[in-house]
């Protein structure tokens, strides 16, 4: 059924490929310390590190959809990675953009359109909507792969540092996108084996569950569990507890910039 792709469905956007650009140049910029302000480096590796992630997280969804049975994708534009095609744009990549630059976490986009009409079976509607939040799991296992590789020796300070901090937003965004919460991909993966009855009441809901997740948050006892469940899972990916820390503190250079050397224990 992919056989309605053409060429053009499938090519990697311009777009993608300057955002990777700044990803791989500020990342080399961190590393070598080339930048004038390090903070300035770090704030644009993770930016552009983030934005990736998001990319590659609707893409999932859309592939995934794709080989479920949805072939009206590829006509969509969401297998070219470009972010301008987004159904909502705003909340997939303005918003989660702002959450980091002000708080720190990882908020979940989303907005690629998929028919489910087209989609048959229930596994399959549920693994379309894993399928994102997979992405971003995989994405922090491969931010901390230094870590639990116990392979830092040479890896700069200030790099491991963005690092543990960008691993720390994946976790929060597969940690909340897996929330059972309609209007989350968590809801999708369990929509399909609820009565009709039960998604019918849901459903008026799901525009408001992501603020309805944020205003939990604000809880503090909310707050605290929730963050002290992130820093279980990165301490399990062996990433020091101090190293996210430092690395949204050389991310916010406007607030000013540690002081080296620094250490962790």
């Amino acid at each position: 059924m992919t056989t309605a792709l053409t060429r053009r469905d499938r090519r990697i956007s311009p777009v993608f490929l300057g955002i990777a650009a700044v990803m791989a140049v500020s990342g080399w910029a961190v590393w070598t310390e080339f930048s004038a302000s390090t903070g300035f480096a770090v704030f644009l590796f993770v930016t552009s590190a983030w934005i990736v992630s998001l990319c590659l997280h609707e893409y999932a969804h859309a592939r995934t959809a794709l080989h479920s049975g949805d072939i009206s994708i590829g006509a969509k534009g969401y297998l070219t990675l470009n972010p301008l095609k987004y159904t909502h744009a705003l909340l997939s990549i303005v918003l989660p953009v702002l959450f980091v630059i002000m708080g720190g976490i990882g908020l979940p986009g989303g907005a690629v359109f998929i028919e489910r009409s087209r989609i048959r079976g229930r596994w399959k509607h549920s693994l379309v909507s894993a399928a994102g939040p997979l992405t971003n799991v995989l994405f922090a296992v491969v931010c901390t792969a230094p870590f639990w590789l116990d392979a830092l020796d040479g890896v700069p300070d200030v790099f491991r540092y963005a690092l543990g901090f960008l691993a720390l937003l994946q976790v929060t965004a597969a940690i909340l996108n897996f929330l059972p919460v309609p209007g989350l991909d968590g809801y999708g993966v369990i929509e399909p084996w609820l009565s009709y009855g039960i998604r019918r009441q849901v459903e008026p809901l799901a525009p408001f569950g992501l603020l309805l997740v944020f205003g939990v948050l604000w809880i503090p006892g909310v707050n605290q569990v929730f963050f002290d469940a992130v820093d279980a899972i990165l301490r399990g990916l062996g990433v020091p507890a101090l190293d996210p820390a430092l690395g949204q503190r050389f991310y916010r250079f406007w607030q000013g910039e540690p002081q080296l050397p620094l250490t962790t224990g």
